[in-house]
């Protein structure tokens, strides 16, 4: 099989780092910015970044469209922290057109505190009947505060709090799982691409 093509959304934020964790997992990984350079791809990351700013340019540049050609293609999306945010259907105290609205989930930003809370948990990971336990690194993270039936939690704290989330090709997390060495999360994502790809 072809490798999956995986697009790194890099109009801002922590772009470079997702390039090398997806290159390093045998991705074909390409920076996207532009609509037409949506074409093409089997999957997009959103990176952590500054989620106001992420959503301005997204408004600026009229990129809202072609997000929506994603989503009527069923094209797996992968946000993380602020790429969560983009993917929430309802931002917290957000103004109107912040987020991109494509995954059932209410959030709230920055609802473990500012940088200087920034901290690392341990995660428990449910995927595909398997459990593990990951350390995940939270910097100004966000907190799902509600979700669906349709969204299912692969991720939590030990308090419960969901912390990765995933709705048919749709998978957010409120973590930066690419600062670590553990590829577990990423690797969940290819999974997601790779079926999609074989569904064809």
């Amino acid at each position: 099989m072809d490798k999956p093509k995986i697009g790194i959304f890099a109009i801002q934020g922590d772009f470079e780092k997702h390039y090398e964790v997806f290159d390093g997992l045998g991705a074909e990984v390409f920076y996207v910015k532009l609509p037409e350079e949506f074409e093409g791809i089997d999957g997009l990351v959103l990176p952590g970044g500054e989620s106001p700013t992420m959503s301005r340019l997204i408004n600026t540049y009229g990129l809202r469209e072609a997000f929506e050609g994603l989503k009527k293609r069923d094209i797996p999306v992968f946000g993380t922290c602020a790429g969560a945010i983009l993917l929430a259907k309802n931002v917290i105290d957000a103004p109107e057109n912040f987020s991109l609205g494509m995954m059932d989930i209410t959030i709230a930003r920055n609802a473990y505190g500012r940088q200087r809370e920034s901290f690392e948990s341990e995660i428990e990971i449910n995927w595909n009947g398997k459990q593990k336990k990951i350390t995940g690194v939270f910097i100004r993270a966000p907190k799902i505060v509600e979700l669906s039936d349709g969204v299912e939690v692969i991720g939590k704290l030990e308090n419960g709090d969901p912390v990765l989330v995933r709705q048919g090709n749709l998978l957010a997390s409120t973590f930066h799982p690419e600062l670590t060495d553990d590829f577990t999360v990423p690797e969940i994502f290819m999974e997601i691409v790779e079926a999609f790809k074989e569904k064809g």
